[in-house]
């Protein structure tokens, strides 16, 4: 698997996904390189991206936009 971003248009607003998602759940990133995540820490992150996208998706479902 890849990790480079689908729509390089996009690549901003992920990252700042990404950062207002580590917030969430506390934890601090920095920019550039953040190898030194435990794998909780870098899956918590993840979990709380998905968690967000499905929730977008539902909402969109809800009012017949997607």
């Amino acid at each position: 698997m890849s990790n480079r971003t689908l729509v390089p248009e996009a690549k901003d607003a992920m990252n700042k996904f990404k950062m207002e998602a580590a917030s969430e759940v506390g934890v601090s990133l920095k920019n550039g390189y953040n190898g030194d995540l435990t794998a909780k820490q870098a899956g918590s992150i993840g979990g709380q991206m998905v968690k967000k996208m499905i929730q977008s998706a539902e909402n969109s479902l809800k009012s017949g936009s997607l």
